[in-house]
């Protein structure tokens, strides 16, 4: 029998990229979106008559309660969140709500409907924070530095709790950061990557950016979905720790997405005080051992080769859609 996964989130990046994943494996895909005014799909348009989408909203028990019962899903993968870190300052409150007890609402509406369902919660690298060892395993213990990363320390922790209280099959994913061209604007890289675009192509003349020395460990956010869908293929739930393994800094960054089309990055970037954090995190960087032994998973694609990959993307944005310039 065909196989049905629900996704939240499923028009982010990792939404996007999961669903695609999940339909080349055969898979019936249903997402969740959230009724609003303004719709936007984006990232699934190219493959969105394949999906099924259906409403739901994390904040609201009774929709995913009823989502989950129409899908009757086999899986459930919760990638839903407000995701932006420094946006969690400005809304502390709503991101606590839905990025940390939103997951125990979809987990008490899957042990409601279905406890066989097998779920997958996003977890963060950003839950360690002022990190206690380097590099941060399944057993680092946490000190988040952002409310972002408060609340994804507690959905991470509520869904070890619903496994081990009412034996749900439960699986955190403590996922470094990952990228694509799918990317928001609002993240470093992608702003890194469509900046640098830009300046190539003569419609910009600087970049101004934050902490060049902050540090983190990049992958390609196509390869870690995989990873996703391969938790919840084992015979036992587990953690795991989904990364590279490599660190890079913001100034490498730069300089691999304006050496990509011959530019010093030294040229053009601005130091700029309104992007830095209030608390700056410390090295973050993943020890994927147990991922790649359990799973069975390795990265392929290297940080060179997303950042060109993502630069590539944006300078054929950019060159199809002129009047487009953010």
């Amino acid at each position: 029998m065909t196989k049905k996964a629900l996704i939240t989130g499923i028009t982010g990046q990792d939404g996007s990229y999961l669903a695609e994943f999940l339909l080349r494996k055969g898979y019936e895909v249903y997402g969740m979106v959230r009724r609003t005014s303004t719709v936007r799909y984006e990232r699934i348009q190219e493959f969105q008559q394949e999906l099924h989408l259906v409403q739901g909203d994390m904040g609201d028990l009774s929709s995913l309660i009823t989502a989950i019962s129409t899908v009757e899903p086999d899986e459930v993968y919760n990638l839903a969140a407000q995701s932006f870190v420094p946006t969690s300052w400005n809304q502390p409150v709503f991101t606590g709500d839905i990025t940390g007890l939103g997951v125990t609402r979809l987990l008490d509406a899957v042990r409601t409907v279905n406890p066989a369902i097998r779920f997958y919660q996003a977890s963060s690298s950003e839950m360690f924070g002022k990190v206690r060892e380097v590099p941060q395993t399944e057993t680092t213990p946490f000190y988040p530095r952002s409310p972002y990363g408060v609340a994804k320390v507690y959905g991470h922790w509520i869904t070890v709790n619903y496994r081990e209280s009412y034996d749900l099959f439960t699986c955190s994913g403590i996922l470094f950061n990952h990228e694509s061209p799918r990317r928001g604007m609002e993240f470093v890289t992608r702003k890194a990557t469509y900046h640098t675009a830009k300046i190539k192509l003569g419609l910009a003349d600087e970049i101004r950016i934050g902490n060049l020395d902050s540090k983190r460990d990049w992958g390609y956010a196509g390869d870690y979905v995989q990873a996703m869908w391969l938790m919840l293929q084992q015979d036992e739930p587990d953690d795991y720790i989904i990364a590279t393994g490599q660190t890079h800094s913001v100034e490498r960054l730069l300089e691999v997405a304006f050496g990509h089309v011959g530019l010093n990055w030294r040229d053009y970037a601005i130091q700029d005080p309104r992007f830095m954090r209030p608390a700056e995190v410390d090295l973050l960087v993943g020890d994927p051992t147990k991922a790649h032994a359990k799973l069975g998973w390795e990265p392929e694609v290297s940080f060179e080769e997303l950042i060109g990959m993502m630069v590539e993307s944006d300078l054929k944005k950019l060159r199809d859609n002129p009047d487009l310039v953010i």
